[in-house]
């Protein structure tokens, strides 16, 4: 796996990027329109979903402690289209606020394996805003895809956080070798599947040089491959070899 390097300024920077963006979407396409990506969701469910995460990671994050927070109601899901917009906009400028203060080394409970640092929340606010600025985009009509190196590193979040933390849609009951190429970011990755256990595989070592058997690889844009993996694409909208259950089985959620 080539590792990324990204910084708190990089995510907060992809934040002011796509949450306006993503605003925008939610504004054009009005409450009632489907977001396919999302099946059962229509924009007005999205734009209230958002509204909720932020509102949650603003109160957790800030606490400076790493115990898991006792359950947070949420926030009031308004009638009016216009005071749901106007939620959305200030929940989306108070999190970038309130994560520009934060050091990411801040402690902070995350639902990983991972250390309990406010650094997590900068990467993984990103994503989330960058995938649903894509859902509400396509429901909108007119998707762009997700920056390369911000994708880039969505695959490598899917891979290092949410599959060793359990969060797996796909099947749990294959073996082998999935080996995922972006194809604009010069960057690869190699995953073991072990059932329900997974390996990533570091090709910055000696596993360079050795066969590592893989059973499936899925080729495409950094973008692809993340909204692949993260069920808003099917794996045969990549280029695929081998056997796309193995791919499927990356699928987080």
């Amino acid at each position: 796996m080539n590792r990324l390097h990204a910084t708190k300024d990089f995510w907060l920077a992809a934040l002011r990027a796509d949450g306006p963006a993503l605003w925008d979407a939610v504004a054009e396409t009005g409450p009632e329109a489907a977001v396919a990506a999302c099946p059962g969701w229509t924009v007005a469910d999205l734009a209230h979903h958002v509204t909720g995460v932020l509102h949650w990671v603003r109160a957790t994050v800030t606490r400076g402690v790493t115990e898991r927070p006792s359950t947070q109601a949420e926030p009031e899901r308004h009638a009016e289209w216009s005071e749901t917009l106007d939620h959305l906009r200030r929940e989306l400028t108070g999190t970038i606020e309130t994560l520009e203060a934060l050091d990411p080394d801040f402690p902070a409970w995350n639902w990983a394996p991972q250390p309990k640092r406010a650094g997590f929340w900068h990467r993984r606010l990103a994503h989330e805003i960058s995938v649903h600025r894509w859902d509400a985009e396509s429901a909108a009509g007119r998707a762009t895809a997700i920056e390369t190196k911000l994708a880039a590193d969505g695959v490598s979040e899917v891979l290092d956080t949410w599959l060793p933390a359990g969060r797996r849609n796909g099947p749990t009951d294959l073996h082998g070798v999935v080996h995922l190429v972006a194809t604009d970011a010069a960057h690869e990755w190699f995953v073991r599947l072990r059932g329900a256990g997974i390996a990533l595989l570091d090709t910055g070592t000696i596993l360079d040089s050795d066969d590592h058997h893989a059973r499936a690889k899925a080729t495409g844009t950094a973008s692809d491959l993340q909204l692949a993996l993260m069920g808003r694409k099917r794996p045969d909208q990549l280029a695929l070899t081998g056997d796309p259950r193995l791919v499927q089985a990356l699928r987080a959620g």
